[in-house]
């Protein structure tokens, strides 16, 4: 419900602020007075295309805002899904800059106009005779029937498990499509992994091996010097280790006589100990060294081995080898996890198949329930507005699922006795799709809250009895949803809860569009003169104000 609505700067409209009633709002006034540009304006409100040529004062932004009271209508998952604020009671602003920017606002956050055209669809619904037919829509067709039949719990159940069920598929789909392009040269990786594998890498051998090697083609001449020194240090008869060992004796005997020959004495000493040992072990070393032909072939292929390796892989050591490995042995342990995954996916998105399709069938069952029983009241309805031959049908189809569900279906209509109905857009004029939309919002309203409802001279064309039998049905919406009504007809206009006159302003150097609300006094006039004329007659008057008191 539209709480506040406030325009300035736009085309003929200099200013104008209106509370309209929560109940049925009735506007009239001159032709050419602004009517029309009032509707321009609020469907800015709705996403339209602003254009700068709309401002009346070229120099100052257009700026048209609206409060709503939205509690009944229940957006606060469609708030939540599109992260902004919810509030009971919403602002939409929406401003055009001297220089064509177009700015829109939903409670002081910056949307886009697709954000804004969603939730402006939700708030406001403009019934117009050129009203493009929102019924074109295979979406908002299943709506109507849906909000006649009480099915959006079903619904709702049912898109839940479409969600579940598109999202799994797809992450199905990834799945496979990692596991095959994984599986195109698994086998190459597998080769390489196993040889790998096979070659039982150890991470420092490289440089083991390498020095065992070296070892062993020098075995002769090291064990030759080694040889050689044990036998300078140890053998001869008059040994290094022997002179090292009388010296260290010699000092020793010396060193009570003076501190410093006690200290050369115990330096000499732990030299002479540390050297005899080192040649001890020279000899252990010499005696270990032999010449071994077959272990230096044993040692030259496992280095060609890895050097052929590290050629392979392009890397320069074992241990970059093994970094391959791993990342192979986890590429093969992926392999076989997407196996699994592509397993449990699979039985995952049948169980959620199966889920959807009850779902669906739940639906599609409550919908085609009400769609004969719909179809009666609205072609009783057309009845009562001038339309005796009227006849609407409803072609039903089952489809493959989508997001409403596995239905689709057209309104087939006929406003002539012996022709058979044809959709909608083929068969109706403005004025019978106008009047066959409003049986539809009529029906609906006693079913589900609705946005406000705005007709646009919804009265054209029909009159007398007609024209008394739609304001009275327009009567009976009201009590429960706010509707605003533009009309040139007295009937009709008679039945508002308040009246607003649009007219223009010529005080000012530009002509503008202004609006007043009519207290009762000059409501009786103003309908009066719809009866007859500028200057009405007493007759007209009492006429308007038999009309007013049939209120």
């Amino acid at each position: 419900m539209i709480s506040t609505l406030s325009i300035s700067n736009y085309a003929l409209i200099r200013e104008l602020n209106i509370a309209p009633h929560q109940g049925l709002n009735m506007i009239t006034g001159e032709t050419g007075a602004g009517k029309s540009i009032m509707l321009g304006a609020v469907g800015l409100l709705l996403g339209n295309r602003a254009d700068v040529k709309s401002l009346l004062d070229q120099e100052t932004k257009c700026i048209v805002e609206a409060e709503f009271d939205i509690r009944a209508l229940g957006l606060e998952e469609w708030f939540e899904e599109h992260d902004l604020d919810y509030e009971e009671h919403t602002i939409i602003r929406r401003e055009i800059s001297p220089k064509g920017k177009s700015r829109a606002f939903i409670n002081d956050l910056p949307v886009t106009l697709d954000v804004l055209k969603a939730v402006g669809l939700r708030l406001i619904d403009i019934h117009s005779q050129n009203e493009s037919i929102q019924l074109s829509k295979k979406e908002v067709k299943l709506q109507v029937i849906d909000d006649y039949a009480q099915c959006k719990p079903l619904l709702k159940r049912y898109e839940s498990w479409f969600a579940q069920y598109n999202q799994t598929k797809t992450k199905l789909e990834d799945v496979l499509s990692r596991s095959a392009h994984a599986k195109e040269d698994s086998d190459y990786k597998q080769f390489l992994l196993d040889e790998l594998v096979k070659a039982e890498l150890q991470a420092s051998e490289q440089t083991e091996l390498e020095a065992e090697l070296s070892l062993l083609e020098n075995a002769e001449e090291i064990k030759l010097q080694l040889s050689q020194i044990a036998n300078e240090y140890d053998q001869q008869e008059f040994s290094i280790n022997d002179r090292l060992k009388n010296t260290v004796s010699t000092l020793r005997k010396l060193s009570s006589y003076s501190s410093g020959l006690e200290q050369l004495s115990e330096r000499l000493d732990s030299a002479a100990t540390e050297i005899i040992d080192v040649i001890t072990e020279l000899s252990t070393v010499q005696e270990g060294v032999e010449h071994n032909p077959e272990r230096i072939v044993q040692v030259q292929q496992r280095l060609d081995l890895i050097f052929q390796l590290q050629t392979k892989h392009h890397v320069n050591s074992v241990e970059g080898l093994l970094e391959i490995q791993a990342k192979l042995e986890e590429q093969a342990s992926q392999v076989l996890n997407l196996d699994e995954e592509i397993a449990q996916l699979k039985t995952k998105v049948e169980e959620q198949k199966r889920a959807m399709h009850l779902a669906a069938e739940e639906l599609s069952e409550a919908r085609c329930e009400h769609i004969d029983v719909f179809c009666g009241e609205l072609t009783e309805m057309l009845k009562e507005l001038g339309m005796p031959d009227g006849y609407v049908e409803i072609a039903y189809k089952r489809v493959e699922p989508w997001r409403m569900g596995i239905d689709e279906v057209e309104f087939l209509f006929t406003a002539n006795k012996g022709i058979s109905p044809e959709p909608l857009g083929k068969v109706a004029s403005g004025g019978e799709f106008s009047r066959l939309m409003f049986c539809v919002k009529y029906v609906l309203a006693s079913k589900t809250a609705m946005p406000t409802v705005i007709f646009d001279e919804i009265d054209t064309g029909v009159s007398g009895e007609i024209a008394i039998k739609l304001a009275q049905m327009m009567k009976k919406m009201a009590k429960s949803h706010q509707l605003i009504a533009i009309s040139h007809l007295p009937q009709v206009a008679a039945k508002g809860d308040q009246h607003y006159f649009v007219y223009k302003d010529n005080q000012s150097d530009k002509t503008q569009s202004a609006i007043k609300v009519l207290d009762e006094v000059a409501r009786l006039e103003e309908i009066a003169k719809m009866i007859g004329g500028d200057n009405p007659s007493d007759t007209a008057r009492s006429s308007a104000r038999e009309l007013i008191a049939q209120n």
